[in-house]
């Protein structure tokens, strides 16, 4: 049986950023009205990022919009947020982060089986010599593309 994901949200810039290292499924510790709001789609996490903190892991910079027909039972849409993680998991983020020039980013937010999860990526950042590589090599594929769709 297929598993029945549905993607919220995608983190388009980290890739343009950053080296993705590694990649974790991690679920996230919301709300009521944070899950609605999720699920219409009212969610940044462009600016996220995801630090340990006293033993667990915490997402800071996301974005979820306050659910329009909550009434008075709101959320505050930019708290952390906790990150539901294995421990053995958690341990090897957070020696990661410790060495130098690590980070987590959030890279797509989406449900599996009614559960909100998030895919998160241990990333190196991308000198800018890089990027500009990653652009050339992005045009030169889009080229040959087109010049393969021109011969048919």
């Amino acid at each position: 049986m297929a598993e029945s994901v549905k993607i919220v949200a995608k983190n388009r810039k980290a890739y343009h950023r950053y080296h993705v290292l590694d990649k974790v499924e991690a679920g996230i510790s919301l709300t009521g009205t944070e899950v609605k709001s999720l699920r219409e789609g009212n969610v940044s996490i462009a600016e996220a990022f995801a630090r340990p903190e006293n033993g667990e892991m915490y997402i800071l910079g996301m974005r979820i919009a306050e659910y329009k027909s909550s009434g008075y039972a709101t959320h505050d849409p930019d708290r952390k947020r906790k990150l539901l993680l294995h421990r053995k998991e958690l341990r090897k983020l957070t020696d990661e982060v410790a060495q130098r020039g690590f980070s987590i980013v959030p890279l797509s937010i989406y449900f599996k089986r009614g559960y909100a999860k998030v895919e998160l990526g241990l990333v190196r950042g991308k000198k800018m010599y890089d990027k500009r590589e990653a652009i050339k090599q992005r045009e030169q594929e889009r080229d040959a593309a087109r010049e393969r769709g021109r011969r048919r």
